[in-house]
């Protein structure tokens, strides 16, 4: 029996001829006959369900792209299909994502791109000599003159180089080592690897990875999927949202309750709510850092989104260094960057980088280990962040206008930042902080107790309730601040400041006209 089923799936089997001269298998039959009488077998149960798979993966959140981005995708289509709404498009304010909301890209990077990616063009007149310069040196770097290639693990050595040129002069001489640089698939990535590294130890001696409230979603997404361990320490909304380093304290010593807190992640200037540390709150980081033997890091993606007169990007990096011996020969630090932010916007090349050090070498040697399981970072992404590190310098021919891009990209950010504060703060339930740097806003908004019952009818949180309601009944796609965490009883939302100004200007007067009514609906 099992060689004719097997015959008739080979289709191989002596042919005769039937009564009307057609064709046919006495052995096909034969099979035939044998699979009708064999029971079929029920369908097998799945190996991978929602009770088998990865508990650490289940719990991992990210509200950036959560259900409210589902939702907007939903109301789009239903838009296509022709269906009415009180509005006609989608406004997604949820994501950083600048050249999505119309921020034209920065000539030179894009022309380096573009002879990187088809050298033919380096013969072409209608390239500057400083982006063909570039390209030459980045292609001479990469295994066949090619973007197509690997790079090493750690990225294409002069990249590398480049990026420890930048971090000395940003940091006034403070030297970097291009042996400390690791380029990334954008910061997320480096800041997932050294935390897989960091992880460790189960029960009370389980690894404590300490964030600010409100984070950045990455940072609980991660310790989720590690399984590590999540300590909040609040950032201060009264005061512009401060780091107190007696917040760190309180933090900590609750945290040796129940785990070995080992890391302290710092964002500055922060996301999502705009503040930009002072050079002394960060020496006292630091200070804490030494004290309580934390290994910091740095995300310190927004260093060229500062927009307050008042404040100034200070790098860890520098301030460890300014801080003498005792303090630059121990702390351990990881700082990262990338092309995603800033004036660049380059969100979907995926370029970064993050220094570590003071790492023991032994630790070194695992994290590349670590680093070449996924071969490389995108080489493009690597090209990308070159041009970062690397722009126009006086004297070359694109200098000026690279200078006269970046400024106007800085420079309505900055109009921007202050057009949302002022215009946040004229609506009744409405409170926004000065936004001195990044590129959200994180308003504190009143929700009146009838719409936290609504909300609790609905299974919601009170805030993602309110940014349901904003998006449905106005094409307006915010992310609620539970998403991001917040202080019991408190409810806020992020929106990017990225749209043109006259859509912001839209955006902002609908969010008022919708809270407003909000406000009468549920008083």
């Amino acid at each position: 029996m099992q060689r004719a089923a097997a015959l008739v799936r080979r289709g191989c089997y002596p042919r005769t001829l039937g009564p009307w001269g057609r064709g046919q298998s006495s052995a096909a039959a034969e099979a035939s006959a044998v699979l009708k009488v064999r029971p079929e077998r029920s369908r097998r149960d799945r190996i991978l369900t929602l009770e088998s798979m990865n508990p650490q993966v289940k719990a991992v959140e990210y509200a950036v792209r959560g259900p409210i981005m589902l939702k907007a995708g939903e109301i789009e289509l239903e838009l296509q299909r022709g269906i009415k709404k009180p509005f006609t498009e989608v406004i997604r304010a949820n994501i950083g994502d600048a050249q999505a909301m119309g921020q034209q890209p920065i000539t030179f990077l894009r022309q380096v791109m573009a002879l990187c990616t088809y050298p033919n063009l380096l013969d072409s007149p209608s390239f500057p000599e400083d982006a063909k310069k570039r390209a030459r040196r980045i292609l001479q770097a990469c295994g066949g003159n090619s973007l197509g290639s690997y790079s090493a693990s750690q990225g294409v050595n002069c990249i590398r180089e480049d990026a420890a040129a930048y971090i000395t002069r940003r940091d006034g001489g403070v030297p970097a080592d291009p042996d400390n640089i690791y380029l990334t698939t954008g910061a997320s990535d480096g800041i997932s690897t050294i935390l897989k590294i960091l992880v460790s130890g189960g029960g009370k001696s389980r690894t404590g990875v300490m964030i600010p409230i409100p984070q950045y979603p990455l940072y609980s997404a991660v310790i989720s999927e590690l399984d590590a361990i999540q300590v909040n320490y609040y950032l201060d909304e009264d005061n512009c949202w401060a780091l107190n380093v007696n917040e760190l304290r309180r933090a900590v010593r609750e945290a040796k309750e129940h785990c070995d807190p080992k890391v302290l992640c710092i964002i500055n200037p922060g996301n999502p709510t705009g503040q930009v540390q002072s050079r002394k709150c960060i020496e006292d980081v630091i200070h804490f850092a030494w004290e309580e033997k934390l290994f910091l890091l740095a995300d310190e993606v927004y260093q060229d989104n500062v927009y307050s007169p008042d404040c100034r990007f200070h790098s860890f990096k520098k301030v460890l260094y300014e801080m003498g011996p005792e303090y630059s020969g121990n702390v351990e630090l990881a700082s990262f960057h990338s092309t995603s932010k800033g004036y660049m916007g380059e969100c979907g090349y995926r370029g970064g980088y993050m220094e570590v050090i003071n790492l023991h070498p032994e630790i070194k040697a695992q994290l590349v280990k670590l680093l070449s399981v996924r071969l490389c970072p995108p080489v493009s992404g690597q090209a990308a962040m070159d041009i970062v590190v690397n722009p126009p310098v006086p004297g070359e021919e694109s200098f000026e206008q690279f200078s006269r891009e970046k400024e106007s990209v800085l420079g309505n950010l900055a109009k921007k930042a202050k057009l949302t504060e002022d215009l946040f703060n004229q609506v009744p339930g409405i409170h926004c902080n000065p936004l001195q740097g990044a590129m959200y806003a994180f308003p504190r908004i009143f929700i009146p107790a009838k719409a936290m019952e609504a909300a609790q009818a609905h299974k919601m949180a009170p805030d993602m309730f309110y940014c349901m309601k904003l998006l449905e009944e106005m094409g307006i796609c915010v992310v609620p601040g539970s998403g991001f965490g917040q202080r019991e009883g408190t409810y806020h939302f992020r929106m990017t400041i990225l749209p043109p100004v006259e859509k912001l200007k839209t955006v902002l007067q609908k969010v008022k006209d919708f809270h407003i009514k909000f406000l009468e609906k549920y008083a």
